[in-house]
């Protein structure tokens, strides 16, 4: 094995996911680990893919959407792959900015519930 992979096992514990996880990701053909026998290892490449993947999953983009994307740097380079980018990230941007007006809007009714019944209680409290 070249220093400079990862086994299985250690490429769950840097990037901090299940087997499950790491698994998964290979069944849906994001990540594509060298094989030796029975043994998976993960190089340079792997990392950055998968560096990749997590920090899609933490902006709230779909698996598939993040494979799509991936798949544009392989046929078709470095450009076309950023234009890509560009687009899921404006659709990811208006996605979260309709969650955050859904989250405020909820926030105000509980709260506005929340003093409602604070006031009832004080109210029959004097």
């Amino acid at each position: 094995m070249a220093d400079d992979r990862l086994s299985f096992k250690e490429m769950c514990a840097r990037f901090d996911v299940t087997p499950r996880t790491l698994r998964y990701y290979e069944y849906i053909e994001l990540l594509h680990p060298d094989r030796e026998g029975r043994s998976r290892f993960y190089g340079a490449r792997e990392c950055a893919r998968m560096k990749l993947i997590l920090r899609g999953r933490k902006f709230g983009f779909q698996l598939e959407d993040i494979r799509q994307w991936l798949m544009i740097y392989e046929r078709e380079g470095t450009e076309a792959q950023m234009r890509a980018w560009i687009k899921l990230a404006d659709g990811q941007l208006k996605e979260l900015d309709e969650q955050r007006a859904q989250l405020d809007e909820a926030r105000d009714e509980l709260k506005n519930l929340r003093d409602s019944v604070a006031d009832q209680i004080t109210s029959t409290d004097a």
